[in-house]
């Protein structure tokens, strides 16, 4: 019943909708930290599988879980994307929007001949394809090849600290030709 000499709602329900609009905003609130805590404001990255027939190897086994949880670029920190189901085995990204991939297992680049010209970072030995925005580097020295695609944008920095994990992770091997 309104009060009879000012016309205001019972303070019950002034109460009750006072305790509800505190209880929205909470939720909220709520809501919104869980979704920026999950570090994939893009979602699941969707990539497109390629032949990697050593990507059961134990090296990969060894390889992908020492690999660390965020790359530095710049200054930026990149966390691990999530990759989208069907995950490609052996996969694993940082990143958004433009993510840097590693594959490991893959098959012997093409690219690599007696006279390709070679980049040894860490103590790692890599063949740099280019690519439009984007360039894929491969470990050429280890017993499986590893794939590091990264966008131009990104420095030098991830590709020392993969170097670093592959040097400490795999032990060198003779190049294949």
């Amino acid at each position: 019943m309104p009060d009879t000499e000012t016309g205001a709602p019972p303070r019950a329900l002034l109460v009750a909708a006072a305790v509800l609009v505190v209880v929205l905003a909470a939720g909220v609130a709520v809501i919104g930290l869980v979704m920026r805590g999950s570090g994939d404001e893009a979602g699941p990255l969707a990539l497109v599988p390629v032949d990697a027939p050593q990507a059961g190897s134990a090296e990969c086994a060894r390889l992908i879980p020492a690999m660390p949880a965020q790359l530095d670029s710049k200054g930026t920190a990149l966390p691990r994307r999530t990759i989208a189901e069907p995950a490609p085995e052996a996969t694993i990204a940082w990143g958004s929007p433009d993510s840097i991939v590693l594959r490991c297992g893959l098959g012997k680049p093409p690219e690599l001949t007696p006279t390709s010209q070679l980049r040894v970072v860490s103590g790692v030995q890599w063949l740099p394809v280019e690519g439009p925005g984007s360039s894929t580097w491969y470990v050429v020295d280890r017993a499986v090849y590893v794939a590091l695609t990264v966008p131009d944008s990104a420095g030098t920095g991830p590709l020392q600290q993969i170097s670093d994990t592959v040097a400490a992770t795999l032990p060198p091997v003779p190049l294949r030709f």
